[in-house]
């Protein structure tokens, strides 16, 4: 049986896992486990760079802390004036990396995150909700629910997997060069 890590406890992030895993490998037995570990980044990632770095980071972590057959981090932050996660996905033996479509994000909600605040708090407060993240997202919010952070996360990670797809195509992690695993 083939598990997979989910580096988040968020149900939309781990929805969103489980459907791209099953799509890409339906004949496969597959067991999925959500679990909390830190990005070692701010809450709220203001750069692709600092997003980047905690989704890996957050593989990484899990990593040392439970076996699995796959490892995933999604990692949601910003690159001005979008939002949007970057995917990162690890085997034994091979990484697969993708950022999903960038979500535009309004004046008000911009000047919100630059003090400090969290974008699922401000689409909480925007929309008169209550814990937008863990549902369909600022992305829900702002299409009326045509779109959900978990159908514009399934693409990124369905091309984070291109990797262990075509697995002739992508050479397998050199372990003897530390700087070749991102994680």
């Amino acid at each position: 049986m083939t598990k997979v890590i989910v580096t988040s406890l968020n149900p939309a992030k781990i929805a969103a896992v489980e459907t791209a895993f099953r799509s890409v490998f339906p004949d496969n037995d597959m067991t999925f486990e959500g679990i909390s570990v830190s990005s070692d980044v701010a809450d709220q990632p203001m750069t692709s760079e600092e997003t980047l770095a905690g989704a890996r980071n957050r593989v990484h972590n899990a990593k040392k802390v439970i076996d699995g057959n796959f490892y995933v981090g999604v990692e949601a932050g910003l690159d001005n004036p979008f939002t949007f996660a970057w995917m990162v996905i690890e085997s034994s033996d091979r990484t697969g990396e993708s950022r999903s479509a960038s979500v535009p994000l309004p004046p008000q909600a911009l000047k919100a995150l630059e003090t400090g605040k969290e974008l699922g708090d401000v689409m909480d407060e925007m929309f008169n909700e209550q814990n937008v993240k863990q549902k369909g997202g600022a992305i829900g919010m702002l299409t009326g629910h045509l779109l959900t952070r978990s159908s514009v996360y399934h693409q990124a990670l369905i091309l984070a997997l291109i990797p262990f797809m075509h697995p002739n195509l992508f050479p397998p992690l050199d372990k003897s060069n530390p700087s070749q695993n991102h994680g």
